[in-house]
Formats: structure tokens, sequence, C-alpha cells
């Protein structure tokens, strides 16, 4: 027989990036009694991992639960960039409604549009949050109009525009019913998840379904299946088969469950069962997947999962065969580079790994150059050594004809750098669909994935850093044309050895220079940008030779080098042209030709 959970709630945060999903969580653990009066804790305590901490954004969707008076709510903090949306889209089948949370300034932003259609596609009631009401410029009421405009142009049901609003501070930990009023503490956004998400139903003697939406992994339980219990009650011991949806055929031996986990606050429970609506992960199972329906044996029925997006950016990965290669790497062969990108596949669904063009290549596909730049700073963290190619988008052939991936892209600029955002959008063959505001405007485009490699660092100059830029994937469109990006050539080192102040004085007039006195160089490794197109081959570690002259004024002592920026890796693949790689160690990232060897290199242009 059915029964209602009543004392159940599955929610979902989702929102733009930055617009504070993460530390409404921190409020939402803290006003509910989950750490003690004295107890310290970080801000945005969710983001657990270092590049999530460096970063300030949420990579990977994370659980909690917390306990408001007779009430179990699990909350499941989803990240904000596009470039995650996978995360989103498989998380949202283990929830019943979501809270959209929106800034009072900025309104709805294209990641806002993505993540709201996902939920409202699968059936969700939304609670719309406006949040950072107390900034100087909040303008919640246009915020207001301007959600329900979008959940009207997303096809929402009666019920779903029928949806509470709320006005919060998530920094202060307030909220209230009215924008007029700023309230006091969280408790209206608990009681509108209460009062509106619907609780979890099921038959809890009918046996057993739990989906996988997400995987972790433990070094001394191995990998852990995080699911809702969709249907029967899952006990700690007991035998389930796991089946694929589609894949029923597949015979597959009982596997034992050997432990069983709750969420609550920070850390899981264990416990000895579960039954419908409750959120668990499950550890004994050595190879579980993402989208595995577990079931018992006497009766396998898999459930659907959720289509993820598919990617539209690729890299290739390769084995590191420059001079310097295997000095600070740990993991350096191919082997070694296709176990981490196989493994990586088993809990990014977003993700698509090719092997390349050689034996010691990968193409590695996601949903954007930050899905792949997170991937590759993790890797690098954990001692992999490797090199990348410049990313290229995917191309797909719809009805004979050859289409390219299209971004929405909204950007928020001062009035006065509106014309060159707009100029250098258009060259990039974007198209304008909309501009709005005084003083500080709001541009909207519709601009092919690849024509914004590399753009950002070009829109915060001519925004003066002030500036907000931010795209989603829209659609598939014909092909738009060539694009001409790079009007720049590099500077190539001609020798290897240790660059010198002699050497890198003189030249630094040839462009901007990318590496300092005392650093290790090889021939065909990028050392600079040239100022004007086509590249130059430079003797960087050229010293003064001794005489017995000496110069009166001590020229060399007044020699002075410019300031160099620190070269991160987003930087080097946005510079990269397509005969040039980054070379990933541990301690560095370099760039470098393809092809070293300059008179190789000539002749293959030929």
């Amino acid at each position: 027989m059915k029964i209602k959970r009543e004392d159940i709630r599955n929610i979902a945060i989702i929102a733009h990036v930055d617009h504070g999903k993460t530390t409404l969580v921190d409020q939402m653990l803290k006003q509910s009694g989950v750490f003690r009066e004295n107890q310290q804790v970080a801000e945005r305590v969710m983001d657990s991992g270092d590049i999530e901490r460096e970063r300030g954004i949420t990579i990977l969707a994370k659980n909690t639960g917390v306990q408001y008076g007779d009430v179990h709510i699990n909350i499941i903090d989803t990240p904000g960039h596009a470039d995650f949306g996978g995360e989103v889209e498989r998380v949202l089948k283990m929830v019943d409604g979501v809270i959209l949370l929106v800034d009072a300034f900025e309104g709805p932003m294209p990641q806002t549009r993505f993540v709201l259609r996902k939920a409202l596609e699968l059936g969700h009631r939304a609670i719309v949050c406006i949040n950072k009401i107390d900034r100087p410029d909040a303008r919640p009421a246009e915020v207001v109009d301007e959600c329900l405009d979008l959940m009207i142009d997303l096809d929402a049901s009666e019920d779903q525009l029928d949806c509470p609003f709320l006005f919060a501070s998530a920094r202060k930990g307030i909220c209230s019913t009215s924008m007029d009023e700023p309230g006091t503490d969280l408790k209206p956004l608990f009681e509108a998840i209460l009062n509106y998400v619907p609780c979890p139903e099921g038959d809890p003697d009918e046996p057993l379904q739990l989906l996988v939406s997400t995987i972790d992994y433990n070094d001394y339980v191995g990998r852990i299946g995080i699911g809702r219990v969709e249907r029967g009650t899952i006990r700690r011991g007991m035998m389930a088969i796991r089946s694929a949806f589609g894949a029923e055929g597949e015979t597959r031996a009982p596997e034992r469950i050997n432990t069983l986990y709750t969420f609550q606050g920070l850390n899981r429970i264990e416990c000895e069962s579960a039954t419908v609506g409750e959120i668990v992960a499950v550890s004994g199972m050595p190879d579980i997947n993402i989208g595995d329906t577990m079931c018992p044996p006497e009766r396998v029925e898999p459930l659907p999962f959720v289509k993820v997006s598919e990617p539209t950016v690729a890299v290739t990965f390769s084995v590191n065969d420059s001079p310097f290669a295997g000095r600070e790497g740990k993991y350096v062969t191919s082997r070694h580079l296709r176990a981490r990108l196989m493994r990586e596949l088993q809990t990014d669904v977003s993700l698509r790994v090719e092997d390349g063009s050689t034996t010691d290549s990968f193409r590695v596909c996601g949903r954007g150059e930050l899905h792949l730049t997170v991937l590759i700073e993790t890797m690098r963290r954990q001692g992999y050594e490797f090199q990348v190619s410049k990313p290229e988008v995917l191309f797909k052939e719809i009805d004979g004809v050859k289409c390219e991936p299209i971004e929405r892209l909204v950007a928020d600029v001062p009035e006065e750098y509106a014309g060159a955002v707009i100029e250098k959008i258009g060259r990039r063959k974007g198209v304008m669909e909309n501009m709005s505001g005084r003083g500080r405007v709001r541009l909207e485009f519709l601009v092919p994935a690849r024509g914004l490699f590399g753009y950002r660092s070009e829109f915060l100059t001519d925004t003066r850093g002030e500036g907000i830029m931010s795209s989603v994937f829209e659609d598939y469109e014909p092909y738009k044309g060539d694009i001409a990006t790079r009007n720049f050539g590099s500077l190539v080192a001609f020798e290897t050895g240790e660059a010198l102040t002699y050497g890198l004085f003189y030249a630094q007039d040839r462009g901007e220079m990318f590496v300092v006195p005392g650093d290790k160089v090889y021939a065909g490794m990028l050392v600079g940008a040239n100022t004007r197109p086509g590249d130059i081959e430079l003797n960087v570690c050229k010293a003064k030779h001794l005489t017995s002259i000496r110069n009166a004024a001590g020229a060399e002592d007044a020699m002075r080098l410019r300031p160099v920026r620190p070269m991160t890796l987003e930087r080097a693949l946005d510079f990269i042209d397509d005969d040039e790689l980054v070379e990933i160690t541990p301690k560095h990232i370099r760039m470098r030709k393809k092809i070293l060897d300059s008179t190789a290199r000539y002749r293959s242009k030929r």
C-alpha cells in the first residue's frame, strides 16, 4: 500500500553561479542546530574540495540533511556553473522540489534558465528565493516579475506558477515573505519547504527500487552509491542486483550491501534500514555506477535515468614528451593516463573519453572549458604529468548540415564599455538579442562556443575589470564561418638552458614575456607573446661575456625587467594556437610547440 512520508522532504538548491546557494546551506545547517554553539565553522562549509575553496565555486553536488521539528529535510547543494550542469541534471532525480535562488540585482541569468527548465521538466515545484536583498542596488520587485516571465516562457504548469516568493540575505541568515520586512531568521524558508514541497510517496512493502544518482569514493570501503529509495525497504546485509535501464537482459550476480548510511548535517550516520523517500549511501558493491537501480534478485525492475546533455568541447590529452618529461610527475605513462580518465568517467556523467589519433593520446570531451580545466588541475595535483591541446568545439551534422554549439551569453557592463563588447562579440560571429538598462547595461548574445575561447581575458580588459559575463549552451545552429581570434604570434626559445636577465632584457622589447631569470627553458618552448603576427625564435639563455673593459655606469646592473603575469592553466589554454600544447606537471605549467625542432617546424608549414 502506498504511503506518504510526512516526516521527510527532499529538496535541491539550484541557481546561477555566485547567487548564494552554498552560503544559504551554511545558514540552514547553523539554524537547524547541526553545529555546537561554540563550534568553529568555515564559510561555505559544503565546498570541501581544495579547488572549490580556491575558486569560490561548487563543482560537485553535495548531500546534507537537517532536522526541523519532526521533519528530516534532505538538502542537495548543486553547482551553479553551466559546465557542471550534468551534476544538477542527475541529482534532480533524487528530490521532490527545488529552491530557486536568484540574485536581487542580477535577476535570472543563463544558468538560472537551464536549471529551472530541468526542474520543471521533471515536474518539480519551486520555492523562489530572492537573495541578497541587502544589496544597495537590489531590485526585488523587478526580479520577481522576471522570474515569473521566465517560468511562463519555460511552459510551467499552473501548480508550478503558483509558487511562494521569499526574500532573503543568505549571508545574514534571514528570510521573510515580504520584500519590505527584513526577517530575523530562516524560519519562513523552512515553513515553505514543509508546506509547499511534496512529501515522498511509495509502497514500503513492495520489492526494493533504489536509483543511484551520485558516486562517492572512500579509501577504506571503496565506491559508495548515493540515491533515493523509490520503492520498498533497503536493509544492511541484504542481497541486491544492480541493473541499468535498457540492459535488463544482462545477468549480474547478487551483491551484499555491507553498510547503509543516512545524511545528518555534514556526517553520514550508519543505519540498519531505510524505506521510501529516504536518501541513503550504500557501500559493498565495488562496480556500482551512476544510473544503476538496486533491486532484489527475485524482481529486477530498473528505473529510467535522466538523459544528460552532450559534451560540446574537446581537448586531447597525451603523454608528456618534452625534454623535461618525467622530472616531477608520479604518473607519466599512457597506462596511468588511461586508468585515471576511465576512473573519472565513473563519477562524471557529462564527460566522454575516446582514443586519440596516436596510441598515447586520448580525446576528452566535456561541457566547457571550466569543466575540462578543473579535471586537468585535479589530475595535476594528484601527481599526473601530461600535455593537452587547444580546446576545440564538437560539430554535429543535423539533416546533412554541419552545425556547431551556440552559447547564450549575458554580459553586465558599465554603459561606456558596451560598445567595445558589442564590437568584439560581433567579430566572433555573435548576434545581439537584447540590450537593457542605463548606467549599467545588460547585453544578451547568441554566439558560437568557439567564439568564446580566449575571450574572457579580453572582456575583463575591455571593461576595466568591472564587467560580469556568463554563458550557457543554447542549441546547435549551422556553421557560422571562420572566426579570426588570435592576431599575434609566439616568442619561442631557441635553445635549452636557464633564462638569464641579459637575454630576457633584450627579448622583452619583442612582446610580453612568460618566464623570469632562473626559469628552465627548452628549445621549442613558448617564452612570451609576440606583439605582431608570426612566431619569433629568441635566445633567452644568452649571457653577457666577461671582458677586460666594464661599462662605466654599470649598464648590466641597470637592466630592468618588466613584471611577468603568472601563467595559469586557463590563461595557457586561451593563449595556445593549433600547433601548440600546454605541458602540465605537478609544479609547472609550460607552453610549447608540438614540433620542438625549428627546422622540422618550418618544413611542416610548407
